[in-house]
């Protein structure tokens, strides 16, 4: 059964914007825990709620009344005014460690998206334990939580995400929607605006139960096409696909915190290798080559430490990143037990640029030209280049096979061994 994730930060305004206050001035309030607001101007009483706090709407107020409105109903509500830029880098750090699943991915606004569980399937028990995980991920490396709707198509994962907050993980499989989605008010349908449902109302339709049992073509007679979709989005119909899109990234990279300390060169290398594997596929499922690599490492002390080069020649191959962050591994560890360890890759051009050719590029093509002194040198130049192709060729098949089997259908036998 095809299986998607809603992903939604839970009141994403006030939850970024009290994170950047207390990292700022540690001492500051959580908006989260007080009646708190983000939106309008508390000295001029104008604007709109564009978020509020579970405290905030225990005193009646809601998204998108006037401030003025609010204040009436709490004169004491905290009102901090909206951060755009703040929102936009939020965003991107979520959507970025996102990406760090997989790229079927759609986002829908600043702080939500779906997500095709197919891709990762293989990694987790099942779709509530894999949406847990996200869950708990995001919480623990971005600071703000989230809820995730689990179901089989768009629709059912984005009510599932809407049922009790804040950081929850729903289902909503078919089966359940008779009890989860029908006896909900017919305003919290998806799709079911304000007009819609006071006229649902006045033809005595109050649940999604009584809308998904009303004859649609009575409905069509009142809503016209709206009608049947609404019919539809009532009985849990929902085909629209997802709609991943092209994501142009400045960088693309992966990490993962460890289940236990590692203490050896030889065993984060191997961690090492798994990231560039990751890394390697993203870059070539988005159809660029990186130009510059970098390592993270947080040790067991919580203390971070990450170490950047330029590569001789933009790259996409796994071996190319392997050898790199090895390289940037041994001159960045100290030797303190590694709690994390992370792979990233940016200045991203796409496959096709043109890029500028290191003199070993030139190996085949002005071979004719060079002395015979240097034939040992051609030969090794021609072999290099035979063997990249080759390793290039490699990869795309490997790709292509965990596309159709599954990420473990193909496993590198160093990393068959369990590191303790």
């Amino acid at each position: 059964m095809r299986m998607i994730f809603h992903i939604d930060v839970n009141s994403a305004y006030l939850s970024w914007t009290a994170l950047s206050r207390m990292q700022a001035h540690p001492a500051a309030a959580d908006l989260r825990t007080i009646p708190a607001i983000i939106g309008g101007d508390e000295k001029t009483r104008h604007g709109i709620v564009l978020a509020k706090s579970i405290p905030a709407k225990k005193y009646g107020i809601r998204t998108g009344e006037p401030v003025a409105s609010a204040l009436r109903k709490y004169p004491l509500l905290t009102i901090v005014p909206p951060d755009r830029r703040l929102y936009n880098q939020r965003s991107h750090e979520l959507m970025e460690l996102l990406y760090t699943y997989t790229s079927d991915l759609e986002q829908v606004s600043i702080d939500e998206c779906y997500m095709d569980y197919a891709p990762i399937s293989r990694r987790f028990s099942s779709p509530k334990s894999a949406a847990r995980q996200i869950a708990d991920h995001i919480k623990n490396k971005l600071g703000f939580t989230v809820n995730i709707g689990v179901a089989p198509n768009k629709l059912l994962a984005k009510m599932a995400s809407d049922f009790e907050k804040p950081d929850k993980v729903h289902t909503l499989f078919p089966e359940e929607i008779p009890q989860k989605m029908w006896p909900l008010p017919v305003s919290e349908l998806f799709m079911v605006g304000n007009s819609s449902a006071q006229r649902l109302l006045e033809l005595g339709i109050r649940t999604i139960g009584e809308l998904a049992h009303t004859d649609p073509a009575f409905l069509q007679l009142q809503f016209k096409s709206h009608g049947q979709t609404m019919w539809e989005y009532a009985n849990g119909i929902d085909n629209t696909p997802l709609n991943a899109g092209n994501h142009e990234l400045k960088g693309i990279g992966n990490s993962t915190t460890l289940s236990s300390d590692i203490q050896n060169a030889a065993d984060a290398k191997k961690i090492l290798l798994s990231l560039s594997e990751q890394v390697s596929s993203r870059l070539r499922k988005s159809h660029q080559l990186a130009r510059t690599v970098t390592i993270e490492i947080k040790y067991n002390n919580f203390q971070s430490y990450s170490k950047q080069t330029q590569l001789f020649s933009p790259d996409a191959t796994s071996g190319i990143l392997y050898e790199y962050a090895c390289r940037l591994f041994d001159e960045l560890w100290d030797g303190t037990p590694i709690r994390l360890l992370g792979l990233r890759t940016s200045k991203l051009l796409p496959e096709d640029a043109p890029v500028q050719l290191s003199l070993f590029d030139f190996g085949l093509s002005t071979a004719t030209n060079l002395p015979e002194k240097d034939t040992k040198n051609r030969q090794s130049s021609a072999t290099q280049t035979c063997n990249a192709e080759k390793q290039k060729r490699l990869e795309i098949a490997i790709d292509q096979i965990r596309k159709r089997y599954g990420a473990d259908a193909v496993t590198r036998g160093t990393l068959l061994k369990k590191i303790t």
